[in-house]
Parts: C-alpha cells; structure tokens; sequence
C-alpha cells in the first residue's frame, strides 16, 4: 500500500499516524505539505491527522480545508481513493464537504484527553475489515471540539445507509450516558462517506498499536487498509 499524510500548519499527529502506518505496511509513508497540488503518483491512502491546523483560530478545519492540496485529496477520493481523517483530519474533511454534519465544542466546553471504548459498527469496509461487527476496541479521545451534530434527515441516511462506523461506547459496550464525554448525537464518533472509501473520526487509532504503550486495538484499523489496497 502507497500512504500519504496530509501536514498542515499546527498538525502535530503526523509522526504518530506514520509510525502506526509503517508498522502496518512496512514501508513508510509520503509526508505531503499542506500547499502541493497533488498527491504522490500511486497513492491508495491519504491520510489527515490530528493536531491545531491553523490554530483553529476561524474554525477547526476550515481553513486546511481550504488548503491547495485538499483538491488533490477531493479528486483522489472522487476516484474511489481511500482517505482517512482522524481528529482534527475528520474536522477537515467535514469542512471540505467530503463528509457531511459539523463537529462543535464538546457538551462541557471542556478539553477531553482519555481512553475511548468504541463500538465496531460494521466489518465490510476497507477500514475495519480486520474487526468483527459489534466488537469493542479501545483508542484514545485528545479533542475539544469533537462533538458531532447533523440535522435529522442527514442523520437519518447515516444511519439508514450503514454509514456510521463507530460510536462511543462504555467496556461492556453499552451507549449514551458517560461514555459518550462530548455529546455526539447518536454516539457517534466517525462516519464513511457514500462510497464507504472515506472515513471521519474523532478518537486516535494511532496512539494504541503498540502492547508497549497500551495497547493495539488501532493497529488492526491501519493493517485493515494495508490489505484492502
């Protein structure tokens, strides 16, 4: 699989998403400034990190989305390319109208930095097809503005078309209440796009693929798409 991450002004889990993609693939992936017009030649997987892009100073997202290379990634997932956001990439890819519904301030207007439990939605897309569906993981939350909203006719074709690919979850894999810390409607915490080959979500796959640190429960997601492309 050929990776591309995404580097914009203020990303700062770029090294995080190409170490997990290294250790999945083998082979390191393209770092790809915010201002190039393309992606490198071959790409199966472009990937947004996390991070402040811009500071968040207009809007989280708003203006990376709105960045030279985001052309490149529209086309590239027009093509049936696959792209993944993750945190501040799933706020970008929002903004840019690769996926729908918006991420605001989380319900406390407080910073949330934790252990996530998710539930496995479906196990069919290139993303989780090393899962199994309805399984819990555990990844990681760092997000101040991660909590997602869309109005119910939006909402309704996520869910009526299978469209949402986690949500927050308690260990024994129970919704709503505490463990869902920033208020997402429905739980939700990352959706595909029409085609299944985008994906938006808030928590960190890339901080647990290794038992060292934690925990793998992410590395499956990165080796899912090594085999998928």
């Amino acid at each position: 699989m050929k990776a591309a991450v995404l580097v914009f002004p203020g990303s700062n889990r770029e090294r995080d998403v190409a170490k997990a993609l290294t250790r999945a693939t083998g082979h390191a992936p393209a770092m790809v400034w915010h201002a190039e017009t393309s992606l490198p030649e071959g790409t199966d997987l472009v990937v947004l990190p996390g991070g402040f892009s811009y500071g968040d100073y207009l809007r989280c997202g708003a203006i990376a989305a709105r960045a030279p290379v985001m052309d490149a990634v529209r086309a590239h997932a027009e093509r049936g390319g696959l792209a993944l956001g993750i945190c501040n990439g799933f706020q970008i890819l929002v903004e840019s109208g690769l996926l729908p519904g918006i991420l605001t301030r989380n319900k406390d207007l407080r910073f949330i930095c934790k252990s996530q439990h998710l539930k496995v939605e479906r196990a069919d897309t290139a993303f989780t097809r090393t899962y199994a569906e309805g399984q819990i993981i555990e990844v990681c939350c760092a997000h101040g503005e991660g909590n997602y909203f869309a109005d119910p006719e939006t909402l309704e074709r996520l869910e009526g078309e299978g469209r949402v690919a986690f949500r927050y979850c308690a260990a024994d894999g129970s919704l709503g209440g505490t463990a869902n810390a920033n208020g997402s409607v429905n739980d939700i915490a990352g959706i595909y796009s029409e085609k299944l080959n985008v994906l938006g979500m808030m928590p960190h796959p890339e901080n647990l693929v290794d038992a060292a640190v934690g925990g793998t429960d992410g590395l499956a997601l990165f080796s899912g798409l090594a085999k998928a492309a």
